[in-house]
């Protein structure tokens, strides 16, 4: 457990000596789900009795950072599930959170919701929160596939309930998509065109142009993101399948009753995903982000760009601009630790130089606009052109990065393995 105070928003002079001068970002962990998804690695429990303890507890660390940032101006809810939350629930917090917080009147204001709890009375209660983007958690538009994520929605309940959103006014709305997903080993994994045509010009965006010997996953997420585009969504995330440790999808793989596609493959999923997105009116603006013109995430911004944000609830993490902390991923811990009076921090890290500059980096090469060579300077001291030349040159005649307008920007190839970039 820790209990030292917690630098401001704003105070820490690293962030100071940057040119950003952007609000801190507010994130809420809602830890309860109906049940885990057969993939899914992040902090949650089924057991909604501990919802009411969970609310006061929460209460509670809301209480202890007032004053900690001016002003947000994004509020990200997320999960878990918070749209399993009782409707009155649900409201109660955002409306507890405006009393504790002064959030910014043009905030991003976002909520997760599962497509199936969404209904009109909880569009009317979030709406009346003043919440503004919904971010679904679809997946899939195949059965077949949520089955094997073990999602509790069907493919018609989630364009129903995306439709649902728009018919109550939202105006930004977002998908979460998973491609990638493994097959029995009777399906195999047929190869199709490589990848590295996706560069050439298609005689058409649309999205049955696949080659017509796809193996069966990857016709299945062609498919997907054609229903998904013509629900026209202001944002859609596609993640690659990533086995998290003693999920039930991991232990199945393990034992050779599934088979991932290999490198090759992703590649394909992601140049062919990224083609048909951005002919379809989509701006890829981060490896697994795409949207309409303006309607990127800005909260997830934060996060990539070091901008400071507050995480509460179980297993939240928090940035003051170099001190990084995350709380205990236990309700019962955190629930027990703020009833007495104590922080429910797991943990902290104080990071050097080095190390902002390597996440700088690491961050940097995951967005199309990249690095900012100006900014980099200012904020870290250090002339990235200079101190990494060799890695650059290296890079850069590979065809994985390029240097454009002060920027040093990955290509989409480079995208394509952005998380090894600032290792290489």
């Amino acid at each position: 457990m820790v209990d030292k105070p917690f630098p401001k928003a704003g105070e820490d002079p690293f962030i100071r000596s940057g040119e950003s001068r952007d609000f801190p970002g507010l994130y809420v962990h809602i830890p309860f789900c109906v049940r885990k998804c057969a993939y899914c690695g992040f902090y949650s429990i089924t057991d909604r009795t501990r919802i009411p303890a969970f609310l006061a507890a929460l209460r509670r660390e809301t209480a202890r950072y007032r004053g900690w940032a001016d002003s947000f101006d994004t509020l990200y809810i997320g999960g878990g599930t918070p749209s399993v939350l009782p409707e009155g629930d649900l409201e109660g917090l955002i409306a507890d959170i405006r009393t504790a917080f002064t959030i910014a009147p043009d905030a991003e204001i976002t909520v997760e919701a599962n497509p199936a709890d969404i209904s009109e009375s909880l569009l009317a209660s979030l709406r009346r929160s003043g919440v503004n983007r919904l971010n679904i958690g679809v997946q899939s538009f195949d059965d077949d596939a949520l089955a094997l994520l073990g999602r509790r929605h069907t493919a018609l309940q989630a364009i129903g309930a995306v439709q649902r959103v728009r018919d109550a006014g939202f105006e930004n709305i977002g998908l979460d998509l998973i491609y990638g997903l493994p097959s029995s080993p009777a399906e195999g994994t047929t190869a199709t065109a490589s990848a590295t045509e996706e560069t050439k010009p298609s005689p058409s965006p649309a999205v049955g142009a696949a080659s017509p010997e796809a193996d069966p996953p990857f016709t299945t997420w062609l498919a997907t993101l054609d229903t998904a585009i013509g629900l026209n969504p202001e944002h859609l995330s596609c993640y690659q399948l990533t086995l998290e440790e003693k999920t039930p999808l991991a232990k199945q793989c393990r034992r050779g009753e599934l088979i991932l596609p290999d490198e090759s493959r992703q590649a394909d999923f992601f140049l062919r995903t990224a083609q048909i997105l951005e002919e379809s009116g989509y701006r890829h603006y981060e490896v697994s982000n795409f949207a309409r013109p303006g309607r990127e995430s800005r909260h997830n911004r934060k996060y990539w760009n070091h901008v400071p944000y507050l995480g509460l609830g179980p297993a939240a993490h928090s940035f003051s601009g170099r001190e990084r902390r995350w709380n205990r991923s236990s309700v019962d811990a955190y629930i027990g630790a703020l009833e007495s009076g104590r922080e429910p921090v797991e943990s902290r890290e104080i990071l050097s130089n080095e190390q902002l500059c390597l996440e700088a980096l690491f961050l940097g090469f995951r967005m199309r606009r990249g690095i900012c060579l100006e900014t980099f300077r200012i904020r870290y001291c250090r002339d990235l052109l200079a101190d990494k030349r060799d890695m650059i040159e290296r890079l850069s005649g590979e065809g994985l990065v390029e240097i454009r307008d002060g920027f040093l920007r990955p290509t989409r190839a480079g995208m394509a393995v952005a998380d090894s970039l600032a290792l290489i």
